[in-house]
């Protein structure tokens, strides 16, 4: 049975609230927020970027000083060294940097002129003496020789700006990227000497914000608990990959902030169960394992608090701080966070656990209950009572007193998912709203409202529903809505005999690449091509035949066959049949509909989202 999570739009989100996405050539935004993040250019005090106005010999010493190895040694304050750059000038730490290290030079009356608009060549010949360039390596006279080495090292690509032109902040922006992918004189791309990664002429975006932005950090209290270095007016807030605003922060929410992006992210993921283990060993803790779920330890404080020296012990009721990427940032005890949890049991069972203690070993009987929750985790919880019914919707609640597991009835819910899946049955649904959609053997996946948009649901397909405090839906738990949930395979053969009243039948198929074989006294009505594999109480009962359709076009998301349009499984399975009939597992990215012919099967079960294509087969022209 699959059991698994539709994590691709949630990585998305984070993915996009981090970095741009990769291209063969850097678009403007690209530029512009790889421009932002090093700090060689920012907003004003409203945080605004003013792109279209003019930039100064002043502001460009700034730029250059930012985009330099010494973007981190420059001073407030200097020396006069010009007879219009007094010690008090704003800039004049970045002018006498600039002047030291040859980049510009003043003027004969003694003056640097620091709020003249500066050219593209004046700009031209600074940032190639800042790559080592020096009169040797250039041919004629100014201003001619600096513009033809620059179009020559690549600083001129995509820039609009002409001789004799001033620059606005955008060509800065174009300029100083040409810049970071452009070679020096040695022959090395400038933006490597810098730290930076630059791949075919691309600055690593996701790696700058990455390296530049700082924490974890655990927040004690509210918003007026945190410490910005550059305040919190006009900043951008994500909370769990939404826009959001520094009001949403609450205690032991783990943050991070970018200062060139003004960007803060807030993360308020935590874990309370039962810590099991710890591994590889208490001395020198990597990983833990709460609530039957294992993660990474990724702060010295966590290491710290779950190591022999810490206060944490096997059997403690604890509540793991998550960060970005899921790591553990800090512990805490239930008393100080509880948890509570919705989901779906998919294993109950008493058993009976030994305790040592200084005078004797006592053993209790505790129920173990495993639970698909809606986050698309599967956890294990220990704690007094009953057994649960496997399929139950239940909530759980860990903290300071245990842990409690309560049966809910079904909460139904009718309606139509709106074509922007952010509504159904009368309810918005909140950011980050948890969707799982089940079946009665167990099977779970997590997924998110775009994949139900415009979909209508009908009361038996909603198992539970629960709101926030703004009324809005913030956990929905499915009744098989997606055919998310079922294995779909490839029969490659189906042989059935049936003698002397004795049946049997032999079936080969690939799960995911794999062969597997389904031989029983079982005959199924199938043929060699895709199917859905079904189950009950964890046996197979049934494989059914998916629709057969030849495919005219593929995209990444869709298929068209003829004049219809099927959506893809984003699990789709991908094979690939060579002239001999044989299946090797692909991947969409490696076939097309021009060199290969292409037969899809979707899923034709009766799921409300269901008829996706969910196996492709493709076979070279």
């Amino acid at each position: 049975m699959k059991k698994r999570i539709l994590s691709l739009l949630a990585a998305l989100a984070l993915a996009l609230s981090l970095a741009a996405p990769a291209a063969l050539a850097a678009d403007g935004d690209t530029m512009l927020e790889t421009i932002r993040v090093l700090g060689i250019l920012s907003g004003d005090e409203n945080g605004n970027l003013n792109l279209s106005a003019p930039v100064t010999r002043a502001e460009f010493t700034k730029m250059m000083t930012a985009a330099s190895v010494y973007k981190d040694s420059v001073g407030a304050g200097t020396a006069s060294l010009f007879t219009d750059v007094k010690s008090d000038h704003w800039a004049g730490g970045y002018i006498k940097l600039a002047v030291e290290q040859g980049w510009f030079t003043g003027y004969v009356d003694g003056s640097f002129r620091p709020d003249n608009t500066i050219t593209l060549e004046e700009a031209c010949t600074a940032l190639l003496r800042l790559l080592g360039y020096d009169a040797s390596t250039l041919a004629g006279s100014f201003p001619d020789a600096q513009l033809s080495k620059a179009k020559a090292v690549g600083l001129l690509d995509d820039l609009s700006a002409v001789q004799g032109q001033t620059l606005t902040r955008q060509d800065c922006v174009t300029l100083f990227y040409n810049l970071l992918t452009a070679q020096n004189s040695t022959g090395t791309v400038y933006g490597a000497t810098l730290g930076y990664t630059v791949t075919n002429g691309e600055v690593d975006y996701a790696a700058l914000v990455s390296n530049d932005t700082k924490g974890p950090y655990v927040s004690t209290g509210t918003s007026a608990a945190i410490d910005l270095p550059f305040g919190t007016d006009n900043i951008t807030v994500y909370r769990n990959g939404s826009l959001s605003d520094l009001s949403a922060l609450s205690r032991y929410d783990v943050y991070y902030y970018n200062e060139n992006l003004r960007t803060v992210w807030i993360y308020s993921d935590r874990v309370t169960g039962t810590l099991t283990a710890v591994s590889p060993s208490r001395t020198a803790p990597t990983s833990v394992t709460v609530a039957g779920a294992s993660y990474t330890i990724g702060t010295s404080t966590a290491t710290y608090k779950l190591s022999s020296q810490g206060g944490f012990a096997d059997g403690d009721t604890v509540t793991l701080l998550l960060g970005m990427n899921g790591e553990v940032v800090d512990v805490v005890t239930a008393a100080e966070s509880s948890g509570v949890y919705y989901g779906v049991v998919t294993a109950s069972a008493k058993s009976a656990a030994t305790s040592a203690t200084t005078s004797s070993d006592t053993t209790s009987v505790q129920v173990v209950t495993t639970v698909a929750c809606t986050d698309g985790t599967e956890r294990t919880f220990y704690h007094d009572g009953s057994a649960q019914r496997t399929g139950r919707v239940v909530s759980v609640t860990v903290d300071q007193s245990g842990t409690t597991v309560k049966s809910l009835s079904d909460k139904t819910l009718s309606g139509k998912v709106n074509a922007g899946g952010t509504s159904f049955g009368g309810y918005a649904f909140a950011d980050g709203v948890e969707i799982l959609d089940v079946d009665e053997n167990g099977g779970y996946a997590r997924i998110y409202p775009s994949r139900i948009a415009g979909v209508t649901l009908d009361k038996e397909d909603v198992r539970y529903y629960s709101l926030d405090e703004n009324s809005d839906i913030d956990r929905l738990i499915l009744s098989e809505v997606t055919g998310d949930t079922v294995d779909y395979v490839y029969v490659t053969s189906a042989s059935s005999s049936s003698m002397d009243m004795n049946t049997s039948g032999t079936y080969r198929y690939l799960l995911d690449g794999q062969s597997q074989t389904l031989s029983g006294s079982t005959i199924y009505n199938i043929s060699i091509g895709g199917a859905a594999l079904l189950y009950e109480d964890g046996a197979v009962k049934n494989l059914r035949q998916l629709e057969k359709v030849t495919l005219t076009e593929l995209g990444d998301l869709s298929a068209m066959a003829g004049n219809r349009k099927y959506a893809l499984a984003e699990d789709v399975q991908v094979l690939l049949k060579d002239s001999s009939g044989d299946f090797y597992a692909t991947s969409l990215s490696e076939i097309n509909a021009e060199d290969y012919s292409l037969t899809g099967w979707h899923d034709d079960l009766g799921y409300a989202a269901g008829g996706r294509i969910r196996i492709l087969i493709a076979v070279p022209d």
